[in-house]
């Protein structure tokens, strides 16, 4: 097996429309590429034929190689499952919908010439996209970037190029959650952008749900930030403060102004509704945390893979060598 020089990671659920077109646009960069090139496609646990494609293409190109999950772990996972079989000296990672175009790994690779360890693909605009998608991706970046004490780009992706030694760093680290952004950005080396336009998707209907990227949301500022532990003491400090001051109304109420309407059981039930809040809220925080050690300390296997097809597992290079 000839050792390749790129190594390009594509998570795929559910891309039987994508993949076709991806594989032809791919392929057309490939052969303008000065040396060998292997195309890492992980089947995140697909309900329809991409896996089948994915195995056509294996027959037709042996750069194609593949793995299979038992089951759908996300698209984090599949994207460092792709890590964990990278070859080449450097790794490219991209989405299959071609929202992500394949064109621009060729700016990514005269930076990466350039001695830059990690090269990020950097939104300009997101064309055809709602009102709504863009303003939350606007402000979640921001808002991460402000509470994280790592310096995460904004408006940027997984669309990215990553030295070899940046992939044998992401592989070495054990934690679960992953937010490959915010890990990208932490581990340092030389960074910087390559900008463009996002197109929409060429077919297919958007795998990231609303529901989906509210919790990599979380993940990213979970696994980045302290800030909100701190903003529940914070809350609980705000809440004392407020029931101090309502205790010193009640009692200048009760004695000097006997008449007052806000005595009673108003009074008392917004202050059992108001506390029970900053008390779910805290808990929440707290629970999000909690969880996610939960998580780490259980050390289950991240991901299951039920096939492959012309990989070869790090451990097993690493052993030849």
């Amino acid at each position: 097996m000839i050792q390749p020089i790129y190594s390009l990671v594509i998570p795929i659920y559910n891309e039987e429309e994508n993949i076709t077109e991806m594989y032809r646009r791919l392929h057309h960069v490939a052969e303008q590429l000065d040396g060998e090139v292997e195309l890492i496609l992980v089947d995140d646990g697909s309900r329809d034929r991409s896996l089948s494609m994915i195995r056509e293409l294996r027959h037709l190109d042996s750069r194609v190689r593949y793995l299979s999950f038992a089951r759908n772990f996300g698209h984090q996972i599949a994207v460092t499952a792709g890590l964990n079989f990278v070859q080449g000296k450097c790794a490219i990672i991209m989405d299959a919908d071609l929202q992500d175009p394949p064109e621009l790994i060729f700016q990514m690779l005269e930076k990466w010439q350039q001695g830059y360890e990690v090269v990020y693909a950097q939104r300009l605009s997101r064309k055809q996209e709602s009102s709504l998608k863009r303003f939350t991706a606007y402000a979640f970046y921001r808002i991460l970037r402000r509470l994280s004490h790592v310096d995460i780009p904004t408006d940027t992706g997984d669309f990215c190029l990553l030295d070899r030694q940046v992939v044998d760093i992401l592989n070495a680290m054990p934690e679960r959650n992953r937010y490959i952004r915010g890990l990208r950005a932490w581990v340092g080396f030389r960074q910087t952008a390559v900008l463009f336009e996002r197109e929409p998707r060429f077919a297919g209907k958007v795998k990231y749900t609303f529901g989906k990227s509210w919790a990599l949301a979380i993940d990213g500022i979970i696994s980045f930030s302290t800030v909100p532990l701190k903003l529940a003491t914070y809350i609980g400090m705000v809440a004392a403060a407020i029931a101090l001051l309502m205790i010193i109304l009640v009692l200048y109420w009760r004695l000097f102004d006997h008449a007052s309407p806000l005595i009673g059981y108003s009074l008392i039930t917004i202050a059992i509704f108001f506390l029970g809040s900053v008390q779910l809220i805290c808990i929440g925080i707290l629970g999000e945390y909690i969880g996610r050690i939960y998580e780490e300390v259980k050390a289950r296997p991240i991901y299951t893979v039920k096939e492959t097809g012309g990989l070869i597992k790090i451990s097993e290079m690493q052993s030849r060598s």
